[in-house]
């Protein structure tokens, strides 16, 4: 019985207490509940790749006896469990949760994949978007990255992952930088962006990286980052305006 049928059989007791609850087989309800903790705890376990005399030593009984509690044929105490939590590395609500580790693993796989074939497809569009801004067949990004005609044409269909060492010619080729390419609009490009940034501020002398990260040089910033903005014949009466107050 797989842990879908299980929740199933949880899910019809349920509504038949709620209907009839003086019909209750409550004899079958422990059992069932034993075999969601049995699925759930050789899920945590698999999961974390450890095995049934790992877990029985640790606390200390014999291996039949965890593979009894993942068989239904018995449960483990809340402070056996907790143990096991910490030591599978899962909170201890996963014993009493409707989803399995290893079925969110799939769903976390198939996200990647999607995701995967989504920037691939992306990247494309940004290629051929800036072969063609400057002008350029494909024909002539050919020649200029020693790639076939062919296989460029693919990349910018998405129907091939791009590899960066390929990709960094054909963006030499149309004239941009690789961070033209780089994810910006999801939580990935966001982090990807956050590591960025945590990168070039390592790369600031000493001195200059205390005072940026100084909150209270915070506002010096605010006013830096405005004198940025400025058109240059504000910015040089400002200039003007500090040599009059200074003389």
């Amino acid at each position: 019985m797989d842990f879908s049928d299980i929740s199933a059989r949880m899910r019809k007791q349920r509504d038949e207490q709620a209907e009839a609850p003086a019909t209750v087989d409550y004899e079958e309800s422990y059992r069932v509940r034993a075999r969601m903790v049995g699925v759930l705890l050789r899920d945590a376990r698999m999961t974390a790749q450890r095995s049934v005399e790992e877990c029985a030593s640790l606390l200390h009984v014999e291996p039949e006896l965890v593979e009894m509690w993942e068989y239904g044929d018995g449960t483990p105490s809340l402070p056996q469990l907790e143990i096991l939590a910490y030591y599978l590395g899962v909170p201890v609500s996963h014993f009493w949760s409707a989803t399995t580790l290893q079925s969110e693993q799939v769903e976390r796989t198939n996200a990647q994949s999607e995701y995967l074939a989504l920037r691939d497809r992306m990247i494309g569009v940004l290629l051929r978007q800036a072969r063609e801004d400057a002008g350029m067949s494909l024909e002539t990004l050919s020649e200029r990255s020693g790639l076939p005609v062919e296989e460029i044409a693919h990349y910018e269909l998405g129907e091939q992952p791009l590899p960066l060492n390929v990709l960094t010619v054909l963006a030499n080729g149309v004239n941009k930088n690789i961070s033209y390419f780089l994810e910006s609009t999801s939580h990935i490009g966001e982090w990807l962006a956050l590591r960025e940034a945590a990168n070039r501020l390592a790369e600031l002398p000493d001195d200059l990286r205390r005072f940026v990260t100084n909150p209270l040089n915070r506002g010096y910033i605010e006013i830096a980052m405005m004198f940025s903005q400025m058109p240059t014949d504000r910015l040089r009466k400002i200039g003007e305006s500090f040599l009059d107050i200074t003389m």
